[in-house]
């Protein structure tokens, strides 16, 4: 159980940070297609009609793909997005 909200508290951290690089006036031509496309999986008809597994889905899935675009982002992005996030 611990393994999971670290994975969620990972993830709501760069959900933010590719919130911020979505509105970054640098931010490269794949993300605004990319960030479409991890939505519709988030939303997709499979987690409505297999609720459990839709959930796995979600919670380990989506989490580790975000993950993955957010470090993919170019370094200028990110360092300027970390920045913004920071305290």
């Amino acid at each position: 159980m611990k393994r999971l909200l670290l994975l969620w508290r990972v993830g709501r951290k760069d959900l933010r940070l590719l919130w911020l690089a979505l509105h970054h006036p640098s931010r490269p031509a794949w993300l605004m297609p990319a960030a479409g496309l991890l939505a519709i999986f988030a939303l997709e008809p499979a987690n409505f009609a297999i609720p459990l597994l839709g959930a796995i889905d979600d919670l380990v899935l989506l989490s580790i793909l975000l993950h993955a675009l957010v470090r993919s982002l170019l370094a200028e992005v990110q360092a300027s997005v970390g920045r913004q996030t920071s305290p």
